[in-house]
Formats: C-alpha cells, structure tokens, sequence
C-alpha cells in the first residue's frame, strides 16, 4: 500500500489535555459499576445488550472519541483507551463493545473527507448513536454494484461486533462496477435498513454480551448520504489497524487489572490457612504472596508499556493526514509488542489467579471465571504468534508487515 498524502492535515485528535483523565476516568468507572451489578445474570442471559449501550449513553461514553467541535466528548485516544480499561475490569463484553464503536466512529474521520467527516459526526453526537461493524477480513468482500443513483451491497460476514444494537454499521465493501472497480468503500449502514439480516448466533465461551453475531446484506441500498470515502491506500487510512489493536491491548490489562482486584479481594476474605502453613491466613501465606507479586508485578509492567504506547499514539495522531507510512509502520510495530505481552500476561493471570483464590472461587457465583473466559475468547481474535513475528522479523531485519486490517 503505497501513501497519497492530501492537502489536508487536520489533526481530529490530539495528546490529552490537563486534567481530561480526572474527568472522563470516573464516568467510566461509575458506569463500570452499574454494569458490575449484575455482570453475571446479564453474562447468562446473553441477550443483545441495549441496556448496557444506555449505561454508556448515560455517562456520556459514546461520543468521547468525537472532537469537541462536532458535539462529541473531545477525548485523546489514550483517553478513550482508558475507559476501554476500565469497563474490561468488571465487563469484557461491553469494553469490546465501546472500543469497537469508538474505532468505527474514528474510521469516519479515517476514510471521509473533511466534510462528510463533520456531517456524520454530528450525526451520531446528535443521535448518541452507537456504531458497530461489519469488516471482518477473513470472510469474502462484502459487494457493491451501482443501481442508478445508489449503491447495492450484499455479502455476510460471520462477525460483526455491535451491528446488532448499534443504530448503524461501519461496513468496507468493494466496487463492483463503474470507475471505482475494485477499490473499497467505506459506507454507513441502519441496523434495522431492509435487507439487514441480524442472525444473533453468537453463543462463545466468553464476550457472550459483545453482540458479535453475523450478518448478511441482501441488496441494502445506499444512498451518497451514507458513503463515507473510498480506500485510497494512504497511510491515514491505514490507521484502522493499529487503533483497533491498541484497543485490545487496553482490553487486555483491563481484563488482567480486574482478575487480580476480584483474586484479592476474594483471598482477603479466607479464613484460616493452609494446615501446612506457618501463617495464619491465606493472605500472610508466603507462597500465595509470591504468586500474587509475580502476577501483579507483570500486570504493572503492561500497564506502564501499554499507557507509553497509549502516548505515541496520541502523537502519531497529531500529525493527522500528514502522516506519512513509516511512522504508521512505526507505530503498528510497537503496538504488536504491547499485544504480545498483554494477551500473554491477561491469559496467565487470568488462568492463575485461581491458584491463590482457592477451590471454593471455582463456583459460578464468585464470577472469577469471567475474566478467564473472556480474554480467552478476544484474545483469539488473531494469532498472537503472528505479532511475535512481527516484532521478531522488525527487530532482527528492520522490516514491517504488509499492510492489513491486522498489521
């Protein structure tokens, strides 16, 4: 993919302001208890979670990612990454859900012009409208012919995170016809628009509440106010990969964060300890604080690399559609490593914790289960061993991935 820079330099985001963490932090984390309240009950219905999108609504989440001027939050991404930690520490499923939205809301601003950027962002902050997708690389090309004056698309894609309760889905199709043939198209699709077919058959191990059922498009008709920009092969555009990627990072240590807090907070409470022990309690047993240190020292670890990663992205941002493909390339790489250690340390935390938890924390009602099947799920997403070669190959060779919606 080669870079066409524009004319156009708009910066959308910049580092966060003085002052904006203490602002956005306890919204997320009073929405992160009010989800914490029945996160289980709601995690065994799995039912297509509007309930939770209105706690989002309610605590003025859905809009953060959206610049100040087009009546959004006006949060950095780094912001926004960290309420993505945040709601993960208690609900993984809505945490995938609102850093899904928030990258689909920025790929308005990725893939549109400075106008259509503007239109469909107001649109959504007037409308609170949540945001979900339907661009998983790995099914066929969703289709777009030309039908008149509107577009026709068609095709299904086996996951779509959020297309089943957001008012609107991000999709990328691919020119069928006319002078475009074969370049993507970025488009904005209505949940409920004729020729949308919800199929809600997501039934995982976990992210049981991320609505990440599939979706087919049977000749959906859209019209100019629905097309957001053509793939244009810029380094810009380019951006949708390594946003939704740190957005796992994020993911991650918030899954692991919230696992340790639930480990300790359930070690605390044991009484007595171990008959071989010389300690009182399980928590003065010096084998389980050795496990417990080892375990959140790691966790400390990724949280200092995640939130540095966090901070060249916000700089790397800044230099809007100036940037050129190598710092993109750049940035991919060092967010590959925040991924590697991560989803590595979140599984192993999240595995381990029962270890220090005891037997009885292996019951349902304890929850501790959650954060294990959840990182387990996303992490899945696609094969770390994939950004280990990525890091690996940069590191010995100086070289970078070919461009993709995963690289």
């Amino acid at each position: 993919m080669t870079s066409t820079l524009t004319t156009q330099t708009t910066a959308y985001w910049k580092p966060a302001a003085e002052g904006e963490l203490e602002y956005w932090v306890p919204k997320a984390q009073a929405a992160a208890a009010e989800l914490a309240q029945d996160v289980l009950a709601r995690d065994a219905a799995n039912q297509e979670p509007f309930a939770e999108v209105e706690i989002l609504r309610k605590h003025d989440l859905i809009t953060a990612i959206i610049p100040s001027e087009f009546g959004g939050g006006g949060a950095a991404f780094s912001t926004v990454f960290e309420i993505v930690r945040e709601l993960a520490k208690v609900d993984g499923s809505i945490a995938q859900l609102f850093a899904y939205h928030s990258v689909n809301v920025a790929g308005i601003g990725v893939f549109g012009d400075e106008e259509t950027t503007a239109r469909l962002w107001r649109k959504i902050a007037d409308e609170q409208a949540l945001v979900g997708d339907a661009v998983n690389p790995t099914d066929p090309h969703l289709n777009l012919r030309q039908v008149g004056e509107n577009l026709l698309l068609n095709g299904t894609k086996r996951f779509a995170t959020g297309a089943g309760v957001g008012e609107y889905i991000f999709v990328l199709g691919v020119l069928a016809d006319g002078p475009n043939t074969g370049i993507g198209q970025a488009a904005l699709v209505g949940r409920e628009q004729a020729g949308v077919k919800h199929h809600g058959d997501w039934n995982a191990l976990g992210q049981r509440l991320s609505s990440s059922g599939s979706v087919t498009f049977e000749d959906v008709e859209l019209g100019a106010d629905a097309l957001v920009g053509l793939d244009k092969g810029t380094a810009w555009q380019a951006l949708i990969a390594p946003l939704i990627q740190l957005a796992f990072v994020n993911f991650y240590l918030g899954i692991a964060e919230g696992a340790l807090e639930k480990g300790k907070t359930l070690i605390n409470q044991r009484q007595n300890a171990w008959f071989l022990a010389k300690a009182e309690r399980y928590n003065q047993d010096h084998i389980f604080q050795r496990l417990v240190g080892e375990l959140h020292a790691r966790t400390v670890a990724v949280a200092a690399l995640t939130e540095k990663v966090n901070g060249i992205l916000d700089a790397t941002l800044a230099t809007g559609r100036a940037l050129t493909l190598e710092a993109r390339s750049e940035l991919e790489v060092q967010i590959a490593q925040a991924k590697v250690v991560s989803s590595d340390v979140a599984t192993d935390v999240t595995n381990r914790v029962f270890e220090f938890t005891g037997s009885s924390s292996a019951k349902p009602e304890t929850g501790l289960d959650l954060y294990w099947r959840n990182v387990r799920t996303h992490s899945l997403h696609d094969p770390v061993d994939y950004k280990k070669i990525e890091v690996g190959a940069h590191f010995l060779l100086g070289e970078y991935q070919p461009i993709s919606l995963y690289t």
